[in-house]
């Protein structure tokens, strides 16, 4: 079979290979269902499974859409926008698909950057597929009083370990950090069509609680002048996610009210005085999950930005880690 210059996919097929062109766009859909551009006839994969994006200097990105069964890359499963390089074998569901490019795309990437005259190869590309998620905001307490009274460089290694842990825990239960903002971490967990399950909401709780008890612990390893809390903002919606960044510097996002209220909502934990504030839908997905979170009180609140007050479920860490033992 004779395959084009440009890149494409290869499909394993019992006939043969068969090419599935990434030429002439700037992204690719794959799923089960007859809206993607590839459609896969897989009962393991989902009706929008992952998606295939191309910025302005050549780079492949894939994206998991939230599948249900996940979406590999030579064996290793995607939780984060991953650059493919030629030859990386995908696996959605039971299907195999290989890429193929006749220019490695790290190489061509670093090769367009300025070398295609009158191209602004920092041009911001806006490429997005709306899709359900959930927004974790997580915020350091009282860290401008820490920064008054810590050493500059304890407070540089400490920070920098809290950041690294989050990290980490973040990715334990199945997201990545989304944005370092100041004292502030958001991470981003993609649902899948059918909604947002039992086991992913709960697991967004986990990483809460892991979160708060990491922080906790901090001041055993530095002396910092007090242990070091956070407050958590959950929010659960429709959002615009991909890539808002630039050819050289791609920054895979989420944008919209959804991520804007979590934001808010982490804020209200102050005006509260509790610890963690979830959005009226994040609780309601928790409640047709099957998941009954009733340590968290009702409040409404006033939210900067908002004309109306604005409903949230509210608790303490202790309410969450009560329930949690108990879900368990």
């Amino acid at each position: 079979m004779n395959f084009s210059s440009g890149p494409y996919l290869a499909l394993r097929t019992g006939s043969g290979d068969r090419q599935l062109s990434l030429v002439g766009g700037n992204y690719w859909t794959v799923g089960r269902g007859d809206d993607n551009n590839f459609v896969l006839p897989d009962r393991w994969i989902s009706r929008n499974h992952a998606m295939l994006q191309v910025t302005d200097n050549g780079r492949f990105y894939l994206i998991d859409l939230g599948s249900r069964n996940g979406t590999f890359i030579n064996g290793r499963r995607v939780s984060v926008p991953i650059v493919l390089t030629d030859g990386d074998l995908l696996t959605f569901g039971q299907t195999e698909l290989q890429f193929f490019s006749p220019v490695d795309t790290c190489m061509a990437a670093d090769a367009a950057l300025g070398s295609a005259p009158g191209q602004d190869s920092t041009a911001t590309v806006m490429l997005h597929i709306r899709q359900l998620i959930s927004v974790m905001v997580v915020d350091i307490r009282d860290f401008t009083v820490m920064t008054r009274q810590t050493d500059e460089q304890v407070h540089s290694e400490a920070i920098g370990t809290w950041f690294r842990r989050a990290g980490e825990i973040i990715g334990q239960y199945g997201s990545w950090v989304d944005k370092y903002i100041g004292d502030a971490v958001m991470a981003v967990w993609i649902h899948g069509e059918e909604g947002a399950d039992q086991a992913g909401m709960v697991r967004i709780l986990q990483a809460v609680s892991t979160l708060a008890e990491m922080t906790s612990q901090l001041h055993e390893q530095f002396p910092l002048p007090f242990p070091l809390r956070i407050g958590a903002g959950i929010n659960t919606g429709y959002a615009m996610v991909g890539n808002t960044g630039s050819s050289d510097r791609p920054d895979y996002t989420a944008l919209g009210d959804t991520v804007n209220s979590a934001f808010r909502l982490e804020s209200s934990t102050k005006q509260l005085g509790l610890d963690i504030a979830m959005g009226e839908t994040t609780f309601n997905c928790l409640q047709k999950a099957g998941v009954d979170a009733q340590g968290f009180k009702r409040f409404a609140v006033d939210l900067k930005g908002y004309d109306d007050l604005i409903t949230t479920y509210a608790g303490t860490f202790t309410d969450l880690n009560q329930f949690l033992a108990e879900y368990s």
